[in-house]
């Protein structure tokens, strides 16, 4: 089901909980956000959707996929850039990193390793960020 975003900042700043395959329908919902949404947007944490669940939903040109309780266990290449957010106006400054390492558990709550880099580790880092409470 598609959701609304949610743009309050003081639900959005609370730090998400460990998600469990009861949750399953975040699941669901995020992909069919991220759809939804793909015009405008390439990543979606689930707190944004209003559920405080380490869950994000990450759009790798047409392929979109889901990290469940996502970890980055390694990271390397420091830069600056602006980014900007669906709950957020505007563009603001951040640090990311050019390559990372996560670990998550898939949508069917298969635990996986991946190396990601570029645009879609900067995504991937947004989310995260998201999960863990921090606001860019």
């Amino acid at each position: 089901m598609v959701k609304d975003i949610v743009r309050d900042q003081f639900f959005l700043a609370q730090k998400s909980t460990e998600a469990t395959i009861e949750d399953k329908q975040v699941v669901i919902d995020l992909l069919d956000t991220l759809k939804a949404n793909s015009y405008r947007c390439v990543g979606l944490a689930a707190n944004m959707i209003g559920v405080s669940k380490k869950i994000i939903a990450v759009a790798d040109g047409n392929k979109r996929f889901i990290m469940v309780n996502p970890v980055i266990t390694k990271k390397t290449g420091e830069y600056q850039t602006e980014e900007g957010c669906l709950s957020l106006d505007g563009v603001r400054p951040c640090n990311r990193y050019e390559y990372i390492e996560v670990d998550y558990l898939d949508q069917d709550f298969k635990k996986r390793h991946g190396r990601f880099k570029n645009f879609v580790a900067q995504i991937i880092q947004h989310e995260i960020d998201h999960c863990n409470g921090i606001i860019i």
